[in-house]
């Protein structure tokens, strides 16, 4: 059954309960954490804080079906060091009952993202959480990314297409689905106002083909998550997401 999210990134720094709040008020069955310093879920929770953070979602009846770090599996360095923030960040995910870290790329280097992302993979299983490599930035296409995690073939290591990044890419969408569905642990939509600009727009509106990506996925066989990902946080003159959540909801609710 497709379920519906949205990503704290579109109300950055909100407390968390009324993160919750609005998603109860307008139907969305889980959130998507951004975790970083300035928010309510960050790397330094302590286990009583991440004790108050499960029971919030618990009395809210929400799920937080992801943990949106920042850890950058390519970047130039040391392994160690990543390795250590992969791991830090898979232990704050099972402590607050999430089951899944996204990951980004953030560099060229292959080679050490598939070392790095093997090295955290044992860990991640035993904690009952997917570590999730989204299309972005050096890694932006649906086959750069699957070439990637079959070379870590790891089952505790999967996928989050982004369909914003897949297009620039220049993927397909039906392309993207089929290639990224048997990784996939969630799927980000949003919209953007142009080609040659990617404030965040109403979902449908802008420029980026939603509807036949969903068309896609569920023709795929696909039937996890959307979250919508409107990145407020970037863009601090885009209108604010809470107005726009329950139009978001029902054009979710129709495009599944």
């Amino acid at each position: 059954m497709v379920r519906y999210a949205f990503s704290t990134l579109g109300v950055p720094g909100l407390e968390l309960g009324s993160v919750l709040a609005l998603a109860a008020e307008h139907g969305y069955d889980g959130v998507e954490l951004r975790c970083a310093a300035g928010e309510p879920v960050h790397p330094e929770l302590t286990p009583p804080e991440c004790g108050s953070v499960r029971r919030a979602f618990a009395r809210n009846r929400i799920e937080p079906m992801g943990l949106a770090s920042y850890v950058r599996v390519a970047e130039p360095g040391d392994d160690e060091r990543v390795i250590d923030d992969l791991c830090r960040h898979v232990e704050l995910a099972a402590a607050l009952d999430i089951p899944a870290v996204r990951v980004f790329p953030g560099g060229e280097d292959a080679e050490a993202a598939v070392r790095r992302l093997r090295a955290a993979a044992s860990m991640a299983d035993q904690r009952g959480v997917r570590l999730l490599l989204e299309t972005h930035d050096t890694q932006r296409s649906a086959a750069a990314v699957t070439g990637l995690l079959e070379r870590v073939g790891q089952p505790a290591v999967g996928a989050i297409w982004d369909v914003l990044h897949t297009h620039l890419a220049g993927d397909d969408p039906a392309h993207a689905a089929a290639t990224l569905r048997p990784h996939l642990g969630y799927v980000q939509v949003k919209d953007i106002v142009a080609a040659d600009d990617l404030t965040p727009a109403r979902l449908g509106t802008g420029v980026l083909p939603l509807a036949r990506s969903v068309d896609a996925l569920l023709a795929a066989g696909y039937d996890g998550w959307l979250v919508w990902e409107y990145e407020g946080r970037w863009f601090p003159a885009a209108p604010p997401l809470p107005a726009m959540l329950a139009e978001g909801r029902e054009w979710l609710g129709r495009a599944a």
